[in-house]
């Protein structure tokens, strides 16, 4: 099977189910928009937070990919399993920090100025999300573990499978019936619970069964902490989990600088995010796909066939992109009828979704490339690029053309389109400036040359 079939069957698989996990957050959107537009400006408001906090720790437990491929390429298959088990101190320390940020939620919602009457729903729904997170990152482990050994199909099946639990748990408990009284926005939340315990418990069971898992040792006695191994996790975890949460804030916070416009702004904003999120899967698992075999075959020592599987991923990555970017923007007017049955949400979304179609094309490039560069150890320098451009100019940018330089809280626009347009600005900057960070990374003339050092 040549390279390229290798990594098209390995995402279209990554994306059958992280389509399905997205159409979680579709469920719940169009839940929350048929129960009323106030209900959807509260999943818009808590979705941003959860989804804030948990992006920046799945990604810290992401980078580990890289290391449990490359211990497959090299063969050392009994190291794939003492280090998974060294990864649960990891999660256990991501989980004891992101619940304690979901249940005081207060500080965040009050200095975003965030209207009273939605702070007492959205408090209640990150609650219950709060207990929903440490099962969300378990399974994130074990997905990653599958993913690093080019085996996601067992992942897969569990996401799959999940929606058609959680599809009708989100409206018997948002809705009530069955004795069961309405919970409003706070049920999606409880669905989620259910859904996440129950992935993890058929996870574990089939770590325990399949023969899949025994050559790696996994169910061996819990050893005390490895700081070796618990420091190399955290050059690799902690700034790649710091650029995704940037990465993912520079657009989830304008929920929350959006919310002071009203729920429509609120609700059409939340139809934009939550189609950047879907449209966000394929290039996510191209770069799933394209990092596993990057640092499968620099675990084997060919630095040929990992450059020629970057290679693959990129293009890929590019025409995806392009081709879905140019689809949303011919439909952008029809898309938020989908969503909502609210004319007034409807018209405000689709000159949002235009600029969704641009941010887009920017996003498949720089979301490979950031993966690949994790392969080559290089998580600082994407960092510190997220930092000033998406916070910077993308976020605080937004901020500038909404409200209005010297017009500090005087809303100048009141639609969520300005945000949108100067994140796209940035994060078009951002995909160059890593495209040319991933060419110094697989060129080794190029490295040599920067290191000041003669070619070879």
């Amino acid at each position: 099977m040549s390279e390229r079939s290798v990594i098209v069957r390995h995402a279209l698989t990554v994306l059958a189910g992280q389509l399905a996990v997205m159409a979680f957050g579709v469920t719940d959107t169009i839940v929350a928009g048929r129960h009323s537009a106030a209900s959807l400006a509260a999943l818009s408001v808590g979705s941003a937070i959860f989804i804030s906090v948990y992006v920046a720790l799945i990604g810290g437990l992401q980078a580990l990919l890289p290391v449990w491929a490359e211990q497959r390429g090299a063969q050392q298959t009994d190291a794939v399993g003492r280090s998974m088990r060294q990864a649960l101190y990891l999660c256990a320390a991501a989980s004891a920090v992101g619940m304690a940020v979901l249940l005081a939620p207060g500080p965040l919602l009050r200095l975003t100025e965030v209207p009273p009457g939605l702070r007492g729903e959205v408090e209640s729904y990150l609650a219950v999300l709060a207990l929903a997170l440490p099962p969300a990152l378990l399974f994130r482990i074990y997905s990653t573990l599958n993913q690093a050994l080019g085996r996601p199909k067992l992942v897969t099946v569990l996401q799959v499978g999940a929606l058609f639990v959680k599809l009708p748990l989100s409206v018997w408990f948002t809705f009530g019936g069955a004795g069961l009284p309405a919970q409003g926005v706070v049920g999606c939340a409880w669905a989620t619970l259910v859904v996440n315990c129950s992935m993890l418990a058929v996870a574990l069971w089939l770590l325990r069964t399949q023969d899949l898992y025994r050559p790696f040792g996994i169910w061996q006695r819990l050893e005390p902490p490895h700081w070796p191994t618990l420091a190399n996790f955290a050059r690799l975890g902690i700034p790649a989990g710091l650029a995704v949460m940037v990465e993912v804030t520079s657009f989830t916070l304008m929920a929350l600088f959006i919310a002071r416009q009203g729920t429509t702004a609120s609700a059409a904003h939340q139809i934009a995010a939550n189609v950047a999120a879907v449209l966000y899967m394929v290039p996510l698992s191209l770069a799933i796909a394209t990092s596993a075999r990057t640092s499968y075959w620099l675990g084997a020592q060919d630095n040929g066939r990992a450059q020629h599987a970057v290679s693959i991923g990129f293009r890929l990555s590019a025409l995806t992109g392009i081709a879905l970017a140019a689809m949303l923007f011919i439909a952008k007017d029809h898309v938020g009828a989908i969503y909502s049955g609210n004319a007034a949400v409807v018209a405000m979304a689709g000159p949002v979704l235009a600029w969704v179609a641009a941010y887009h094309v920017a996003d498949a490039l720089q979301t490979v490339c950031v993966f690949v560069l994790r392969c080559y150890h290089i998580t600082v320098a994407p960092l510190m690029a997220y930092c000033g451009l998406l916070w910077g100019a993308g976020l605080g940018g937004g901020y500038w053309l909404a409200y209005g330089a010297g017009h500090p809280g005087a809303v100048m626009a009141q639609s969520p389109t300005p945000f949108w347009a100067a994140s796209s600005v940035a994060l078009a900057a951002t995909a160059a400036l890593f495209v040319a960070m991933l060419w110094w990374a697989v060129n080794p003339a190029a490295r040599t040359r920067a290191a000041g050092l003669p070619g070879t």
